[in-house]
């Protein structure tokens, strides 16, 4: 028989105290719960790769490969074209590349005057529904339903109400407050342009009022009530309070509103149909021209990857600029001063 001697009471001491000497059997248990989470996430990590990433890399793909309709039925025979979809793409001087530059321009020249309206109302519409008044919830609400219908049920209604004929907008403009000498037309010619602005900023404003109002609870009202004292009017509050605290909000809402806008599809394919104006040709509706009505791929791939590109560089120097900071007198950021 054998026995077992004790441990001393020195060692039972150095066993309790040891932070290192972790209990048996708990390790496992520690881990399970670390691991869950990934775990569950698992899945939808999946579900994003098959959707986003392996088109994105099939896209890229197809963007050196002289893809047309006559390799569509087995795309990976189509011969490769090494970067001669991009040197299409990129030549300014041939008309694919000379239509190509002129859509950028025209997408830059919207997505500028979109983003810029969308903004400037969204905070005007935030800053005055700060103020309690009778009707205010109802104003909120009539505020958020362009955000809140269906894309396509409200660019289809706005199509209907730009027709020349018997369209809402002529009806008011020209038979009622007699403004143009004869109906114009909204949906083809340059007006087309105006119109795809109008229905942009209708459906994407409502966005940067929620985003703006979600920021303005944040900004405590002492602020407002001691600028009030010193005699600060609303002009001098908004420039020197709510601007500045509102900064980290609309250094994002900025960029989504951004990337929204330069890749919107929704809007010009459902108001113009399959064949854009040229004063509306906007690079993504272009983009799809170029690949599904001329059947060569591999040149509208190419345009896509450009385009990734470019939003890839212009969002990384605007982040990178943006966290930059605001800059003190010696060069260091405010916030460190």
């Amino acid at each position: 028989m054998t026995t077992t001697a004790a441990p001393s009471t020195g060692e039972r001491t150095a066993r309790k105290t040891d932070p290192g000497a972790a209990p048996r059997g708990r390790r496992p248990g520690r881990l399970r719960r670390v691991g869950l989470p990934y775990l569950l996430l698992l899945p939808a990590l999946l579900l994003e790769l098959l959707v986003h990433l392996v088109p994105m890399v099939i896209g890229i793909v197809v963007s050196f490969k002289e893809l047309t309709q006559f390799y569509i039925r087995d795309w990976s025979t189509a011969p490769w074209a090494g970067l001669d979809n991009y040197s299409l793409a990129v030549d300014f001087d041939a008309p694919v590349g000379e239509a190509l530059l002129k859509s950028f321009l025209t997408t830059c020249l919207f997505t500028v005057l979109s983003v810029g309206l969308c903004w400037l109302l969204g905070v005007a519409a935030a800053i005055f529904m700060q103020e309690t008044f009778r009707g205010r919830g109802v104003l909120r609400t009539l505020f958020l339903v362009p955000y809140a219908l269906p894309v396509y049920a409200a660019v289809i209604t706005w199509a209907f109400m730009f027709q020349r004929d018997n369209g809402l907008v002529n009806h008011v403009l020209h038979d009622q407050l007699g403004l143009t000498g004869s109906p114009p037309f909204w949906l083809i010619g340059d007006n087309s342009f105006v119109a795809l602005l109008v229905v942009s900023v209708w459906k994407g404003w409502p966005f940067a009022f929620l985003i703006v109002m979600a920021g303005l609870q944040n900004i405590p009202k002492d602020l407002y009530e001691a600028a009030a004292l010193d005699g600060a009017g609303v002009w001098q509050q908004v420039r020197r309070i709510t601007l500045p605290a509102l900064r980290p909000v609309n250094q994002v809402l900025v960029l989504v509103l951004f990337l929204w806008t330069f890749n919107d599809f929704n809007t010009p394919f459902v108001l113009f149909g399959k064949a854009a104006p040229e004063a509306a040709d906007l690079i993504s509706i272009h983009i799809y021209q170029s690949s599904f009505q001329t059947w060569n791929f591999g040149t509208g791939s190419a345009m896509s990857v450009l385009l990734l590109l470019f939003l890839l560089v212009v969002t990384g120097a605007y982040l990178w600029f943006t966290s930059r900071g605001p800059r003190g007198p010696r060069g260091r950021k405010a916030t460190d001063a």
